[in-house]
């Protein structure tokens, strides 16, 4: 899986929670509907929008940008910043697994390649013709 599967999916899973988050801070944190749903709402949409555009370099270096307001903004309402804290663990671990599964994958093809290489060294195909 690639670094920019792995961000999408966390994005989407945040954006989410983090729309979900909007109602709670609204009727438990007693937040305006206008803050909370501009704030937290923006992010959520943010990113969404984001997990859809990670093909594009600018919109990986977005994705962390919105992990730190989503860190910033969650102290606003102190239980969405254990949520903010997963995510932002989350997106750094995805990251570190998808770059050593991609740096393994190549070790891996290469020793695929030879364990092939002698099955059919004559052009022959492997068959044996009498």
């Amino acid at each position: 899986m690639s670094v920019r599967t792995l961000c999408a999916v966390v994005l989407v899973f945040e954006a989410i929670v983090i729309g979900l988050a909007v109602p709670v801070a609204i009727q438990v944190s007693g937040y305006s509907p206008a803050l909370a749903g501009g704030l937290w709402g923006g992010q959520a949409v943010a990113a969404f929008v984001l997990s859809l555009l990670q093909r594009f370099r600018w919109a990986y270096y977005a994705g962390w940008a919105l992990q730190f307001v989503f860190l910033v903004s969650s102290a606003l309402m102190p239980s969405l910043l254990a949520l903010a804290v997963v995510f932002a663990a989350l997106w750094v671990t995805g990251i570190i697994l998808a770059h050593r599964s991609q740096a393994a994958r190549p070790a891996e093809e290469g020793r695929h390649d030879h364990g092939d290489s002698g099955a059919a060294a004559d052009g022959s195909g492997g068959s044996a013709e009498a």
